[in-house]
């Protein structure tokens, strides 16, 4: 990782960088090397692996893909890694668990379930729409994710499929709860822009996403600061903040101090 950058170059993935660094309201800086985020992990290196064991310690993947995302694409390398455990934790309804046939297909569309929306609907509130639904349908993800960073066995990594939207709900409440500033998380949120076109090449050449992408306009996988903005609002307005929401949804005051000890300088 380049000293004056969170950005963490690997050959196999482009969307990766360290939670580190960031400013909280009380003056203090989450750490580096603790929680990392990241595009799919599919296609890692031998060198790619070999950096995350050696200079970040990489204990834990979080993966939010669907079942169906899991299925298609196939077992990564990081699977392969006997010191690294890896806790599947969808963010879409799935068949089974809830009730919801789309998980139970291999559509493109059911994969990548974005809802019908009505015309007049700008992009940035359909992604809000998304957004709200994973803490409606995956609670239990969300919160099983956030404990999972809170280990101490070395760092933990969260990614999706574009390291965009899941991972970014995900790291966006983890960094609410740990009092880093709603600018610093919405930056962070923001900074994925930086690499969208490398983040939707790799995924265009997969066949699990590559019809979506294309069926979607090009403005909409952007991501706009305003959506994290708004997204967080309504958890504000709605629920009382991040933390009250996970409250609310079996997260502990212990959750808390072990994810503050754990992200904090």
């Amino acid at each position: 990782m380049n000293a004056r950058s969170r950005w963490i170059d690997l050959d196999g993935a482009v969307n990766v960088r360290d939670l580190g660094g960031l400013p909280t309201s009380d003056g203090r800086t989450t750490r580096r090397g603790r929680v990392l985020r990241s595009d799919n992990l599919q296609d890692l290196t031998v060198t790619d692996i070999r950096t995350l064991l050696d200079d970040y310690e990489l204990k834990n993947v979080i993966d939010l893909r669907s079942d169906a995302e899991v299925r298609l694409e196939g077992p990564g390398p990081l699977t392969r890694t006997p010191s690294i455990t890896l806790h599947h934790l969808s963010l879409f309804s799935e068949g089974g668990r809830h009730t919801d046939v789309a998980a139970d297909t291999v559509d493109v569309d059911k994969v990548l379930p974005w809802q019908n929306r009505p015309d007049a609907e700008t992009e940035n509130d359909r992604s809000i729409g998304h957004y709200l639904g994973y803490l409606r349908d995956r609670a239990d993800s969300i919160v099983a994710a956030l404990r999972v960073m809170t280990r101490t066995d070395g760092s933990a990594l969260v990614h999706c499929a574009a390291g965009k939207d899941r991972t970014g709900v995900v790291c966006a409440l983890a960094l609410d709860v740990a009092g880093v500033t709603r600018e610093a998380i919405v930056a962070d949120y923001a900074q994925t822009g930086e690499r969208i076109e490398a983040v939707l090449g790799r995924l265009r050449s997969s066949d699990t996403y590559a019809a979506d992408l294309d069926s979607r306009p090009a403005d909409s996988h952007l991501p706009h600061a305003a959506i994290m903005e708004k997204f967080l609002t309504r958890i504000d307005e709605e629920h009382g903040g991040a933390l009250a929401w996970l409250t609310a949804n079996g997260w502990t005051e212990e959750d808390a101090a072990a994810l503050r000890a754990r992200l904090l300088d």
